[in-house]
């Protein structure tokens, strides 16, 4: 028995805690768990190899590249030279701005650009298919891709897609009729002459109701029109018109008259002529398949008969992708067709895990679908974007195939990856300069690296 007042003990109550607490541990079950995990140093066997091959592949090669820098080619120690000489010289200075158009131009144009597939890709039929063709040239190598835009940025418009496809277009709406390499026949006499900025003049003057003859040579084959018909000769000028002939003055076979037009010799069609006096222009006119032409409403005066410039001019053959000023925007473009894939599929994939209820609300809201994806999406997105953004920042600053294959090696394309090449095996032959450059380049990308690693510790968390 009891007192009323006595407490009873945890350990003696039915249900207490003592009841349910489990047994004292036993020193052999503690000693078989610890046998489930191995010991450290069978762990650190295990990684041995591949902490070896990763020291031997990474941690080496940028430990000896540092070291490098700091001596020139000779093996001499040169300080910090090879780091100042990065930014002196015209192609390091040149390799150092187009690196920094590169930077600034390709990721942004890149991201909108797979920004704005990603959103398409939602509103159209055969996604999956659009998808794909968008995608496909990433499984491209960059050295594969660097010569299909080679040939796609030939000058010649019968070779280069590009061009083709500009004039083409330049020909939908302006037909060219040009003669390059043309002139007048030399010597005093002769009636026409050219002058020191490539116009076609007549040597005498006329007036209103005259005609004039304008024999041209060195009129190439491949540049005569199909539709040229044989010269004639001028038609009979009227009171107030001023009539004339341009023509091919050369008889196959030899013979005929020189300075007029005879049988078997060509007119020159759409060759643009100038009535001028005190080298104002006062009439236009533009010849026919058989070289004639009329001026209507000429006053009263004597005048110039003038030929311009842009007659004996190459007709229009597109545009000097590869030339000092468009190769590096070409080149970036090129990158633009293989990286707009990659920049649209990790987007869609961010725009998939956007909340369906966040965009309906806004429209129930009555804003538009521009205000909805500039003020619903596009933070919502923002994530995303930075590290796509922040992943081909990283990127263009390694890019070399690329520029080497569609460059050709011109200086005006280069970049500081290439530029790393050429002065440590492209010529130059100096380690100590390319090591530099390779230090210049890691120290530039390791701020983005570091972002995208914290931006990924914070996404897992």
């Amino acid at each position: 028995m009891k007192a009323p007042n006595e407490e009873v003990p945890p350990a003696a109550t039915a249900g207490g805690a003592a009841a349910i607490a489990p047994p004292a541990g036993r020193p052999g079950a503690r000693r078989g768990r610890e046998r489930l995990t191995p010991p450290s140093w069978l762990a650190l066997t295990f990684l041995l190899p591949a902490l070896l091959l990763l020291g031997f592949l990474v941690l080496y090669p940028i430990v000896y590249s540092v070291i490098r820098s700091f001596f020139d080619a000779s093996g001499s120690f040169a300080g910090v030279g090879n780091y100042t000489g990065v930014f002196k010289g015209h192609d390091n200075l040149v390799a150092v701005r187009n690196t920094a158009v590169w930077v600034v131009v390709a990721p942004t144009v890149v991201t909108i650009v797979g920004l704005v597939f990603a959103v398409l890709t939602e509103r159209i039929r055969w996604a999956t298919v659009f998808k794909l063709v968008v995608f496909m040239p990433m499984a491209i190598s960059f050295l594969a891709s660097g010569v299909i835009f080679r040939l796609v940025y030939q000058q010649d418009p019968d070779k280069g897609v590009a061009n083709a496809a500009m004039v083409a277009i330049h020909d939908m709406f302006k037909q060219d009729r040009s003669y390059p390499g043309a002139g007048p026949r030399s010597g005093g006499n002769a009636p026409v002459r050219q002058d020191g900025g490539g116009a076609v003049t007549t040597a005498k003057s006329y007036s209103a109701g005259q005609s004039a003859l304008v024999p041209l040579l060195k009129v190439k084959q491949e540049y005569l029109p199909k539709d040229a018909e044989p010269a004639a000769q001028p038609p009979p000028a009227k009171p107030g018109q001023l009539t004339g002939t341009v023509w091919f003055d050369f008889t196959r076979g030899g013979g005929g008259q020189q300075n007029n037009p005879n049988a078997g010799e060509s007119g020159l069609p759409g060759i643009r002529v100038e009535a001028v006096r005190g080298g104002k222009v006062v009439a236009k006119a533009t010849t026919d398949a058989d070289g004639t032409f009329t001026m209507k409403k000429v006053p009263d005066g004597t005048y110039t008969i003038r030929l311009p410039k842009d007659n004996f001019t190459a007709a229009y053959r597109g545009a000097e992708w590869l030339g000092g000023t468009l190769i590096t925007p070409a080149i970036i473009g090129s990158y633009l067709w293989v990286w707009a894939g990659f920049a649209m599929v990790l987007i869609a994939a961010g725009l998939a895990a956007i909340p369906r209820d966040a965009l309906e609300a806004a429209r129930v809201d009555g804003a538009t679908e521009w205000q909805v994806f500039r003020r619903v999406t596009i933070p919502l997105l923002a994530p995303v974007l930075m590290v796509v953004l922040v992943t081909l920042v990283i990127n263009v600053l390694k890019v070399f195939d690329l520029v080497y294959i569609i460059g050709g090696g011109d200086p005006n394309a280069s970049v500081l990856a290439l530029q790393m090449w050429t002065e440590s095996f492209g010529g130059g032959n100096d380690q100590g300069a390319g090591s530099a450059i390779a230090v210049v380049l890691f120290v530039l990308v390791l701020p983005a690296m570091l972002f995208n690693i914290r931006r990924m510790r914070q996404e897992r968390k």
